[in-house]
């Protein structure tokens, strides 16, 4: 299967990551700066990775009132911030700087020993949230995971509900996708369903292929990117850099 030749999917080729950057940083604060026009706010939601870190410095920069904006994390790794794997700690030393240092930053680890003792804590945190985000932006790995919708994993059903809280708790199972870091909380499909720009970022041939096999026929559950993939109104457009 040619990516190239399944325009339907919203797919978009870069020379790379900067490129993929300089692309997409315009549309995203053109699209914060309507939401905050019309509501006087505006949600941006972030995922960690490599892939957009270029894109991440690239919108740090933007001319925007990013006392307007608050940033919320897609997921994280139920680890405190500041030690390793936090995607909180690697949004703030990317996104969160130069003019974006002005924004709101809601990160999604609470007191407790796992994601289901601090789950009250978070759903707290973001009741004062507008859901849905006005601009989110996922990855993928490997395995077809987007968000932390891990393939099978403890928490995926309500994870992928097209209704319910914003926000839920999930136990992955360990593979060279998670290493020993399964248990992680996220935001749900319920809360990103509606969003005004939802994007889907991957770079590399591996999850090229991952990309090709979740448009393929198979259970959502395998796959659970297949979720966004498979809907006519959360598609999110693709775009796929080296």
């Amino acid at each position: 299967m040619d990516l190239k030749t399944k325009p339907t999917i919203g797919l978009t080729v870069h020379v790379d990551k900067v490129a993929m950057a300089d692309a997409l940083a315009g549309s995203i604060a053109t699209t914060l700066a309507n939401a905050i026009r019309e509501r006087g706010e505006a949600v941006l939601a972030v995922s960690g990775g490599s892939t957009p870190e270029a894109l991440y410095k690239r919108l740090a920069k933007a001319d925007l009132d990013w006392s307007r904006v608050c940033v919320v994390l897609v997921d994280e790794r139920w680890v405190e911030p500041g030690e390793a794997g936090s995607n909180e700690t690697f949004l703030r030393s990317t996104l969160m700087t130069d003019r974006a240092a002005k924004a709101r930053m809601v990160g999604l680890k609470a007191p407790g020993e796992t994601p289901l003792d601090g789950l009250a804590d978070v759903t707290e945190r973001l009741s004062d949230i507008h859901f849905p985000p006005d601009v989110v932006i996922l990855g993928m790995g490997d395995d077809g995971h987007t968000a932390s919708w891990f393939p099978r994993s403890d928490g995926l059903d309500a994870a992928l509900a097209e209704a319910g809280p914003p926000v839920c708790a999930i136990r992955a199972k360990q593979t060279a996708v998670t290493g020993s870091l399964t248990d992680r909380i996220t935001l749900t499909r319920a809360a990103l369903a509606g969003a005004g720009l939802s994007l889907l970022l991957i770079a590399g041939e591996g999850k090229k292929a991952a990309l090709e096999a979740a448009l393929g026929d198979g259970p959502v559950a395998d796959m659970p990117v297949r979720a966004l993939l498979r809907s006519q109104s959360d598609r999110p457009d693709i775009h796929w850099t080296r």
